[in-house]
């Protein structure tokens, strides 16, 4: 990305969260992530997301964050557009990833700063603030898992900030959905922020989905979503199905570390997740590698396990 008109024409599709790997003493696998990033681009998917919530951003430093964004831009160049998550509660730090994220060809992702009772006066003068920093613009994500949900009446006054690209929508009430395909469709790409449930925002009219268990299926995934793109409704429909358990067990086991589990059963580079967070039990690991086995005897899924 050179500039905010290319990030507003590029910004659309099916977008990997990709996790970072942690090795068992913590470090990032750099190499590791690498290879998934690598995988995702050669499957097709649209674009990338790195550093996010389920990225473990917020167990990372500063620094480690700036060195995993220009990692994998080296590896990407150009080939897709990149979000880069420059989230966090230290508007400081936010200017400076945010701007390093737009120097570098990424797109960067935005929340609100996670402070306990912030106005929405001050959610919008903070991304005024930091809307100048990028010359790429900037995404905002409404992501109520920080304690803090946009309101769609919030979303249209921030969507008025120069600089401002598009929406990654976290709120799945439909009512909210609604209202924002209807007043910013067109005026801000619009992104569902959730692969557990993006059928009904795909279909009243949003842009792309972003997806973190694409790491771990994302073969069957990405043809859910190029079914709908392709307006198969009903075929997309059985696709998502099919991995219903799958999600169940990540709304009981957490995430990124159900992926994550399910990525190192099928040989793909999961690594092991940050403190606080812990690696999924091996109770919840045979768990997850019974839905996998399910999953690789449906012919409509296609995956393949690790021997």
């Amino acid at each position: 990305m050179k500039d905010i008109e290319e990030s507003r024409a590029r910004l659309k599709g099916i977008f990997n969260i990709t996790v970072t790997p942690f090795a068992e003493d913590g470090a990032v696998d750099k190499a590791g992530i690498a290879r998934t990033v690598e995988r995702m681009i050669g499957l097709g998917y649209d674009g990338l997301l790195i550093g996010g919530t389920y990225g473990e951003f917020p167990a990372m430093t500063g620094e480690e964050r700036a060195g995993l964004f220009r990692h994998v831009m080296d590896v990407v160049g150009d080939r897709v557009p990149v979000m880069l998550c420059t989230a966090g509660s230290d508007a400081r730090l936010v200017s400076e990833l945010t701007t390093l994220a737009g120097e570098i060809g990424g797109i960067p992702m935005v929340t609100a700063p996670y402070v306990s009772e912030v106005t929405d006066d001050q959610i919008a003068a903070f991304f005024e603030e930091i809307a100048p920093k990028s010359k790429t613009g900037f995404l905002v994500y409404n992501a109520p898992g920080i304690g803090i949900t946009l309101s769609p009446a919030l979303l249209e006054r921030l969507s008025d900030i120069p600089g401002a690209v598009a929406v990654k929508q976290g709120d799945l009430n439909v009512t909210a959905i609604d209202r924002i395909a209807n007043r910013l469709s067109g005026k801000l790409k619009l992104f569902c922020a959730s692969d557990l449930a993006f059928l009904g925002p795909m279909m009243a009219g949003f842009d792309g989905i972003s997806s973190t268990n694409s790491c771990a299926l994302p073969e069957l995934i990405l043809d859910s979503y190029r079914a709908l793109e392709r307006g198969d409704a009903a075929g997309a429909r059985d696709l998502h199905r099919l991995w219903y358990e799958f999600r169940a067990l990540a709304r009981a086991f957490g995430q990124p570390q159900t992926t994550k589990a399910a990525m190192n059963l099928r040989g793909f580079d999961g690594g092991h997740v940050r403190p606080p967070l812990r690696d999924v039990s091996l109770a919840e690991k045979t768990e997850i590698a019974k839905v996998l086995q399910t999953l690789a005897g449906e012919p409509a899924a296609k995956l393949a396990l690790a021997a």
